[in-house]
């Protein structure tokens, strides 16, 4: 089944709220290496003018994705997930992510491109806290492999 081409412009809704903790920021962390003290040490943070803990900037991509299996999820998309490839991946903060906040992420499908080897698909998250603060923009481009590639 191709890509539905009729995905171009539309909209998933916020995700569920994702509760930003001290452990998960450390966790995450750790695993890309990032090993600045206000990624595990409140008080570090606190020394910086955080509120709390910071997470690396590439954190933003967990709740990102989050919103991202929507499309990748939507029967009607026609996305076969085992063919999709993970092109590109960019960030833009409008404040940082700290321990305590609570994140959801807003969906859109900007572009669909159809090409001889299957689709090209750029989504763009918008991240928010649960009060409607700007957080962060997620924009993603994914490659879906035709039935042929």
């Amino acid at each position: 089944m191709p890509v539905n081409q009729d995905l171009q412009g539309k909209v998933y809704p916020a995700t569920r709220p994702y509760a930003v903790g001290r452990e998960k920021i450390g966790e995450f962390a750790r695993a890309v290496k990032a090993t600045h003290p206000a990624h595990f040490e409140l008080e570090a943070a606190q020394e910086l003018g955080y509120r709390d803990v910071v997470a690396p900037p590439t954190f933003a991509i967990i709740v990102s994705q989050r919103a991202e299996a929507q499309l990748v999820g939507d029967e009607e998309a026609g996305i076969d997930f085992s063919r999709v490839v993970h092109a590109e991946q960019r960030f833009t903060h409008h404040q940082p992510i700290q321990a305590g906040d609570e994140l959801t992420a807003e969906l859109h499908v900007d572009t669909l491109r159809s090409t001889a080897a299957g689709a090209m698909i750029t989504t763009r998250a918008e991240l928010a806290t649960v009060e409607g603060e700007r957080v962060a923009t997620a924009v993603s481009t994914l490659i879906v492999r035709g039935d042929d590639a």
